[in-house]
């Protein structure tokens, strides 16, 4: 493989103007790292640009990179139904990845998902850097060690901090959490349920935190038309 129309990073393909739709247009034209070439497209984030909260995965799969929408296969209907349990709309949420193009291995007919390396990773992080730059949420979720490892750094460990609330220098709240296709993977029915009441559980903590400080303006707001 020739690297010869690889740069750096996603850092050289910034736009001079700074916005989601911006960012998106350039995304789309991005050959920071080699795996813009096996991939069908850029998935960029979706969702509100002034989203109370973001939603961190590792990279698009197959579903994704197909359809250009991050969190839309099997994965992403474990993460709706979890948001949806734990009292979070998905549509008031910004959904993203930390890897923009699907990494993949062929296995038979099937596009498999394949880790994305520190040197992919480190690339593609200045475009979610912005995104969170730009929408400026009051809670980010990094939704298993990928996305927790790039942004709380690489000793972090899910196993450990899962469901804490962090302070960060980006995010006022950070939270880490499994990954919902580790869900997915676990052998038995009772195990995926197990799995997914924690996984819940964990969006619950984020839930209060939203509902929090929603209930607290509102409160300020009826104290003072009195």
């Amino acid at each position: 493989m020739h690297d010869d129309d690889v740069t750096g990073s996603a850092r050289d393909f910034l736009p001079e103007r700074l916005s989601l739709p911006t960012l998106r247009e350039a995304a789309a034209g991005c050959h920071g790292c080699p795996l813009y070439r096996n991939a069908t497209q850029t998935v960029f984030g979706a969702g509100p640009g002034g989203a109370r909260l973001i939603l961190v995965g590792e990279q698009p799969g197959n579903d994704e990179d197909i359809a250009g929408a991050p969190f839309v296969g099997p994965a992403g209907r474990v993460l709706d139904q979890a948001l949806e349990q734990a009292g979070i709309a998905r549509d008031d949420a910004y959904v993203t990845n930390v890897v923009k193009h699907f990494k993949w291995e062929r296995r038979g007919s099937r596009r498999l998902h394949k880790k994305p390396s520190a040197r992919e990773i480190g690339a593609c992080l200045p475009w979610l850097e912005k995104e969170i730059e730009l929408i400026r949420p009051e809670v980010l979720v990094c939704l298993g060690a990928t996305a927790a490892q790039a942004l709380l750094g690489r000793t972090f460990r899910v196993t450990t901090m899962r469901g804490q609330l962090i302070a960060n220098h980006r995010v006022p709240h950070v939270l880490a959490t499994v990954h919902p296709s580790s869900i997915l993977r676990q052998p038995t029915a009772e195990d995926r349920r197990a799995e997914m009441a924690k996984f819940t559980a964990d969006l619950a903590v984020v839930a209060g935190v939203l509902n929090g400080r929603r209930e607290a303006g509102a409160g300020r707001r009826s104290s003072a038309a009195r």
